[in-house]
């Protein structure tokens, strides 16, 4: 892999390119889900190629190439300084790069239990079973488990001298049941919604999930939905449980905090950001409980690795701090605008594919609440779980969501189930009314493998952690 690098960064510079950089990537895909007692699908595939990057007469060009040899890659890199010089054609900034350290490294991420190593029939009966328990709840009309893994290795070479060797395997799996009756379909998921829970692991977290035993918890809430009072409609103290505000983080602080967003760069696949550049370090984004960072070291997260795909290290960096916009997701190009260096967000969903700034793990830091003591504080509201669907605008600020379940609070306790729970909200506005944060004990990273951004769309593997927290004065059960 050193020579195939090599060779294109040498064709790169005799061509005329001042910077380049070259990624070989290998990856391995399989999903296999069962359906109402069948199996529904059973996909593997493999990919393996090389794309270069470079800069030539100031402009970038990019090119690819599954022909991953001594010649291919040097092809490819030609390739990538022609449409650099063409792009120059068309007058405009010059790119600039921000300062890295060049290494040579290697890095890999947790994985106990190969998944690729356990046997089929293993991973089908483990499905069945959990589908089976769910399906033993006679208003569950429709059911699902499914499990997928991805396992990725990549080489990465630049001509200011870095060689970078990773691979990491992620590991996700979940089940939901859909209970039909009186005209509604309302489905209850675990551990998540969207397909399940994912973690950079092997075979042992989908074990340790132990879908089998919560099937029936998960049917039986599914039934008791049926039955359950339409969630009211008006402004309640909401309590967002950890799997959701994850969710919440991603659309409202992830996305607008990308710095190609804010410069306008990024405008496809609903681009754009409601945050600008003079916002940084005087924006009050949230009230002073919110903090969050990005944080690409987090072991076993979908969002960290060991270098981005520029070969910037992973880091910890805070986004938001006590309240106040301190930082943006960015780029060794986009840094600059800020006056900082690249706290390294730039990754490609493949070889073949330009990286772009993408989210690591971004995270509500946690309070120092207990779960129980902050239900008891709460006089009159509304907790809810797992999230059903989400719309939020292209700048990311005016947004709604919908859960697959909640529970009345009263007089401090638990009270009425609610199905279809929703909320609105306008970003700030919503952040600024958060008034406690439940305590590392009840934080948790949920992994998020289909982030899409950018035009051809690329999808991206990111996390958030978070704690159930609460925000006072939101209006809920809107649209009714």
């Amino acid at each position: 892999m050193r020579d195939i690098i090599a060779a294109a960064l040498d064709a790169a510079a005799l061509a005329g390119a001042t910077y380049a950089d070259a990624r070989i990537v290998d990856t391995r895909k399989e999903d296999i889900s069962v359906e109402n007692g069948r199996v529904e699908g059973i996909e593997s595939s493999a990919s393996f190629g090389i794309g270069v990057r470079v800069i030539a007469q100031g402009s970038w060009g990019f090119a690819s190439s599954a022909d991953v040899s001594v010649r291919g890659a040097a092809d490819t890199a030609r390739q990538a300084v022609a449409i650099a010089k063409a792009s120059a054609l068309c007058a405009g900034p010059s790119v600039e790069l921000t300062a890295v350290e060049p290494v040579v490294d290697t890095w890999s991420g947790p994985c106990e239990i190969d998944p690729f190593s356990v046997p089929l029939e293993d991973k089908l009966a483990l499905l069945l079973a959990a589908d089976e328990v769910l399906r033993a709840e006679p208003a569950v009309k429709l059911s699902k488990a499914q499990c997928g893994f991805y396992q990725v290795h990549k080489w990465f070479g630049s001509s200011e001298g870095a060689f970078i060797e990773q691979e990491h395997t992620e590991t996700g799996a979940g089940i939901v049941a859909h209970a039909i009756g009186n005209g509604e379909v309302l489905p209850r998921s675990y551990p998540n919604s969207h397909g399940g829970g994912w973690r950079q692991a092997g075979w042992e977290y989908v074990l340790g999930l132990d879908l089998v035993g919560n099937a029936g918890r998960v049917a039986e809430q599914a039934s008791q939905l049926l039955g359950a009072m339409v969630c009211p409609s008006g402004e309640y103290d909401l309590i967002i449980d950890a799997s959701q505000l994850g969710l919440q983080v991603h659309e409202s602080v992830g996305h607008p905090t990308e710095l190609d967003r804010v410069l306008g760069d990024e405008a496809a696949f609903a681009g754009t950001s409601w945050v600008t550049l003079p916002d940084l370090g005087t924006l009050r984004y949230g009230s002073e409980h919110v903090t969050v960072t990005a944080d690409a070291t987090v072991p076993g997260s979908l969002g960290s690795f060991g270098y981005d795909d520029e070969g910037v290290p992973a880091q910890r960096d805070d986004i938001v701090r006590d309240g106040m916009l301190t930082g943006l997701l960015s780029s060794r190009e986009s840094a600059s605008s800020i006056g900082r260096t690249s706290n390294g967000c730039m990754r490609a969903d493949g070889w073949n594919r330009i990286p772009l700034i993408r989210m690591t793990t971004v995270s509500l830091e946690p309070g120092t609440w207990a779960f129980d003591d902050l239900i008891a504080d709460t006089e009159c509201g509304l907790y809810i779980e797992t999230n059903n669907s989400w719309s939020i605008d292209d700048k990311r600020l005016n947004f709604q969501f919908a859960c697959e379940i909640g529970w009345l609070i009263e007089n401090g306790k638990l009270t009425k189930m609610v199905k279809n729970p929703n909320y609105t909200g306008i970003t700030p506005k919503f952040w600024n009314s958060c008034d406690a944060i439940c305590s590392s004990d009840h934080w948790s990273v949920w992994g998020l493998p289909n982030c899409g951004k950018g035009e051809p769309m690329q999808v991206s593997h990111v996390a958030h952690g978070a704690a159930p927290a609460r925000f006072r004065g939101v209006s809920v059960g809107v649209g009714r």
